[in-house]
């Protein structure tokens, strides 16, 4: 199957919900999954941020997904799971038993969006292209915000006398994440005691694991 497609077919669900589209999207059998559960995702008040198929135990097939303001609880990943998996089992994009895991997009969440690169401007951040500039693929460094339709970059390992910033077009970007630290770590605590009081004013909301791992997980075939 042609790659170019595969990594336009997540667009459209984006569009026609009237959301932000993302501007890092999938290819091969993970562009299909994308574009079986972005639908159904968004029509439960969710965004997809990432689908990715792992081979290391088996076949883990890992559905990161976020609510708008950035929340991702373990009911709500346990809510997604049970939507998508008889969706999935009837599209069988994957072919073969395979485990799927919803989870948040982490402290050191992936960059998606424009909004996401926005909103992040001054965290470190590394990018991987799918298209090599200046001979290299991968650049790591402080994110210095959005320009047109690339990002700026002050790379880390600029030389003496080497211009250390540099434009990265979004469009030749095979992935974007932001690199733990300690504000972001302090940010994730402040989000998780914000999260954990709003579950104490629900009535008798069902006690959970710690909100930081946001993560469920459900076979499927």
């Amino acid at each position: 199957m042609d790659e170019t497609r595969d990594r336009a077919i997540t667009r459209p669900a984006d569009t026609a919900a009237g959301a932000e589209p993302r501007l890092i999207v999938e290819q091969g059998i993970a562009a299909r999954v994308a574009a079986i559960v972005e639908p159904v995702l968004v029509g439960l008040g969710y965004r997809l941020v990432r689908v990715k198929l792992s081979g290391s135990d088996g076949c883990t097939l890992q559905i990161m997904a976020e609510r708008p303001d950035g929340s991702m609880t373990v009911d709500d990943c346990e809510s997604v799971s049970r939507a998508l998996s008889p969706v999935l089992d009837v599209a069988d994009p994957i072919g073969r038993a395979y485990r799927l895991e919803v989870s948040s997009p982490g402290m050191d969440r992936p960059l998606v969006r424009r909004s996401d690169f926005e909103r992040l401007a001054g965290e470190r951040i590394k990018i991987e292209l799918a298209v090599a500039v200046g001979g290299r693929r991968r650049f790591r460094g402080r994110l210095l915000g959005v320009e047109g339709d690339a990002a700026r970059i002050r790379c880390d390992d600029a030389a003496v006398g080497e211009e250390s910033e540099i434009l990265l077009a979004f469009e030749d970007m095979a992935e974007a994440k932001l690199v733990l630290s300690q504000s972001l770590i302090a940010e994730s605590l402040r989000r998780g005691k914000t999260e954990r009081r709003a579950a104490k004013g629900r009535a008798r909301a069902p006690s959970s694991p710690e909100a930081a791992s946001s993560r469920y997980q459900n076979e499927g075939e």
